[in-house]
């Protein structure tokens, strides 16, 4: 038994970042039984992205394929849904796939809020490339598990086998503008439902705020997704996610939709699905930050020159501290 078991190591994680301290209060032991074992811990973070992104995408593309496939007499006698079943499906998707990967990455399963995380929490930007890159690849296979799942009610839909149109299947996998939209509407529209995600996000996550108690935040944004839907979805679908719209959007093309899944109102997947919610998520958290977050590791709270000289000169009063300045303690005792 001792010659096929591997002889177990012990890592310890130590030194990290402020926003790991947040997930790795103390230092980690690890016992690695075989060699998958110790790669399946290298590689978590960006696995627990894949992973939650495409059952999050899953749940919410096979939705859209349920309803509206449904909608087709000769795919179903009755149709299997409504409007209100897609916000339900996409906000099950997200609480789902926040599930799975929130106590392994953060469950971001967004760029657009792991960008913003980095600009406005301190998660470190090494990080960022291979969340993104997960993300992508989670949504892009979520995709085409749907599509597998569906494709002979997309035939029937379309007139036949390997006819494939944008306006007849192709926006149940990517999202597309209604047609009375301006561009200026459409960027408004993610940006604003964007915005107010983040908000909520950051809410949810604030331990001085609205902190949910433990193990309801995937309910908590349940609910914030199925709002925004609710109320905000009928104009662009709500993607307020790059690697939701891109990763079907890349498998639309691969699956024989053609180049128009690109070149759609002048690249809209660009300036609309992706500068629409890094946008708003960068001013919706300055704007939480601003008004009401006070922890030191926002940029917004950074203590200025004049408070360092303060803290500096009056030692007495160093347990004494604003809250925006408590981040910056640990550097300037260190100095």
């Amino acid at each position: 038994m001792s010659a096929i078991i591997e002889k177990p190591e012990e890592v310890h994680v130590e030194n990290v970042g402020s926003y790991d301290e947040q997930r790795y209060a103390s230092s980690v032991s690890t016992v690695f039984p075989n060699r998958w074992s110790r790669l399946r811990y290298a590689i978590r973070e960006p696995a627990a992205e894949f992973l939650g992104t495409m059952i999050f995408v899953i749940f919410g593309t096979g939705v859209n394929c349920q309803v509206f496939l449904s909608i087709n007499p000769n795919v179903e006698a009755v149709p299997r849904g409504d409007f209100l079943s897609l916000n339900f499906g996409w906000a099950a998707g997200v609480a789902l796939g926040v599930w799975i990967a929130g106590s392994i990455s953060g469950g971001h399963l967004n760029p657009a809020i792991t960008f913003t995380l980095a600009v406005f929490r301190g998660f470190p930007w090494k990080k960022v490339p291979y969340y993104i890159l997960a993300q992508l690849l989670g949504a892009f296979c979520g995709a085409g598990v749907v599509y597998a799942n569906n494709f002979h009610a997309i035939d029937i839909v379309e007139g036949g086998p390997g006819i494939r149109t944008i306006s007849g299947s192709g926006d149940l996998l990517a999202t597309y503008a209604a047609s009375f939209l301006t561009p200026v509407s459409c960027f408004f529209s993610e940006f604003l439902g964007s915005a107010i995600l983040i908000i909520a996000v950051l809410c949810i996550t604030d331990k001085r705020n609205g902190l949910p108690p433990q193990g309801l935040v995937p309910f908590a944004l349940f609910i914030v997704i199925l709002g925004i839907g609710t109320s905000l979805g009928m104009n662009t679908s709500y993607s307020l996610n790059p690697a939701r719209d891109l990763g079907p959007r890349f498998f639309t093309a691969a699956a024989g939709y053609g180049t128009a899944v690109f070149t759609y109102r002048n690249q809209y997947w660009l300036w609309c699905i992706v500068l629409g919610p890094v946008t708003g998520m960068l001013c919706g958290a300055f704007i939480y930050d601003a008004l009401i977050f006070e922890g030191g590791e926002s940029i917004i709270n950074k203590p200025n020159t004049q408070a360092i000289d303060r803290y500096l000169r009056n030692p007495g009063q160093r347990e004494k501290l604003p809250m925006g300045i408590e981040g910056a303690r640990m550097n300037i005792d260190n100095t």
